[in-house]
């Protein structure tokens, strides 16, 4: 019985295969989402390992754990107690492997247009001979000569990607906000209960907008300090509620019917979100009350325990990295890449109203392969690619110099240990009160586009 399986993922490993599960019980897998889970496997199995790199806690445990660590380290010629494997220039020389690995990928799969071709066959297939290639590039970023100029250098390379990972993040967003509404109000002329589904989930996206503000004015302003907190708390919600009046206006209204309070609620939640996360990670303030230093602007739970503080981090953390890893998937698709110029939508404008509407409809038929006793694997790019291959790995390339910089914190990353990835830092609090702004810019472009240029959208 497993035969069969095992001869399958031998030929998903080695071959050009695409790759299923061994469970026949499992629901049956496209290839072009199974290609890109398992690029994103690797990708998180590396950050995985950056995070690891830049903590003490680890490095701690493991040599206090693992016998004869510093013989080992020494036998390596990894240093005192492997101390050319930890730290931020380790990461900088692993993210340096894996940025080189989906550069490789993203030049060679240039104009691949279905999965016929020899270069889809690499791309879709041969996963162990990949992996192997991975962690040769990521090991090979620890043999670079003149160390100290590769990682200046790659510190300016990383933070112009990641800038422009970041702004690719904030586009996803308004193409993401703008197709849910279209999504469901092109439900809502078939069945009312779509615009009842509208109705509370703009509801509750502009309590917690409004619920957001009140608790940073609660918590993160001061009637002695935090000058900056109360300044951009304003603004930020100043031009929530500036776009929200702009999207539901006459002028607007005349020319995009679709245009409602669904799309500005959800920037409006992000930007407040953003607008949280940089208040906190910027140094905290200090105040003399009654001959004692006391902090201000913190979040009670941020003067807790330190166990308290681990917990805050862990969860901010994943949170971090799963949004990393759906702009990495999300904005691949061809939908999506054509809202952002990469590529020409193909795809009918009229849809089917549904509550997982992020998700391809799954009415087309296409050529299906049984692999015995394993998961079914449905061959959907035989024809044409479902994604470009090409944006794809440029957009892994990107996240990965993202990622990177994330790890580090950006530009003070001295000492800077994963446990303070939310710590306070200037650069970091720029970084994402920029954001913000871009955000409401790119949302608001999109408002005013059709009429400053009329006939780039004329039917």
């Amino acid at each position: 019985m497993c035969t069969p399986c095992c001869i399958s993922q031998l030929a998903c490993c080695c071959g050009s295969a695409a790759c299923s599960c061994c469970c026949n019980c499992c629901p049956k897998i496209k290839q072009s989402t199974g290609t890109r889970v398992m690029y994103a496997l690797y990708f998180l199995l590396v950050t995985i390992i950056c995070v690891i790199m830049m903590s003490p806690t680890v490095e701690q445990e493991l040599r206090d754990h693992i016998p004869f660590y510093s013989e080992l380290c020494e036998k390596m010629n990894a240093g005192e107690n492997c101390k050319t494997l930890v730290g931020y220039s380790a990461v900088y020389k692993v993210c340096f492997g894996m940025s080189c690995f989906f550069l490789f990928f993203c030049i060679l799969t240039i104009r691949v247009n279905n999965s016929t071709g020899w270069r889809a066959a690499v791309h879709n297939g041969f996963w162990l001979l990949k992996f192997i290639a991975l962690a040769a590039c990521c090991a090979g970023g620890f043999f670079l000569p003149e160390e100290q100029t590769f990682l200046e250098v790659w510190r300016y390379v990383g933070a112009v990607c990641g800038f422009v990972f970041l702004l690719i993040q904030l586009m996803l967003l308004v193409e993401f906000a703008h197709r849910w509404n279209t999504n469901w109000s092109s439900g809502a002329k078939y069945n009312r209960l779509w615009y009842a589904a509208l109705a509370f989930v703009t509801l509750v996206l502009f309590s917690a907008a409004v619920g957001a503000v009140v608790f940073m004015g609660v918590f993160y302003t001061d009637p002695e300090a935090c000058l900056l907190n109360k300044i951009f708390l304003g603004i930020n919600g100043s031009l929530c509620l500036i776009v929200s009046l702009l999207a539901i206006s006459p002028c607007i209204q005349k020319l995009q019917p679709t245009s409602g309070l669904l799309q500005p609620g959800v920037i409006s939640v992000y930007v407040m979100y953003l607008t949280f996360s940089a208040f906190t990670s910027k140094p905290k303030e200090m105040v003399e009350r009654n001959g004692v230093n006391t902090t201000v602007c913190v979040f009670p739970l941020n003067s807790g325990t330190e166990g308290d503080k681990k917990i805050v981090t862990a969860f901010g953390t994943v949170i971090l990295f799963g949004c990393v890893l759906y702009s990495c998937l999300t904005s691949t698709t061809r939908r999506s890449s054509a809202a952002l110029r990469v590529c020409r939508n193909s795809e009918p404008s009229t849809e089917r109203a549904r509550c997982c509407f992020c998700f391809g409809d799954d009415t087309e038929d296409y050529d299906e392969e049984k692999t015995g006793s394993g998961q079914n694997v449905l061959y959907d790019e035989r024809e044409a690619t479902i994604y470009s291959y090409a944006y794809f790995h440029f957009v892994f390339f990107l996240g990965s110099l993202y990622v990177m910089m994330t790890v580090t914190n950006w530009f003070h990353y001295d000492n800077h240990k994963i446990e303070k990835l939310l710590d306070g830092s200037w650069s970091v609090f720029w970084i994402k009160m920029a954001s913000c702004w871009v955000c409401l810019i790119l949302y608001m472009w999109t408002l005013v586009a059709p009429m400053v240029c009329p006939k780039r959208f004329e039917a």
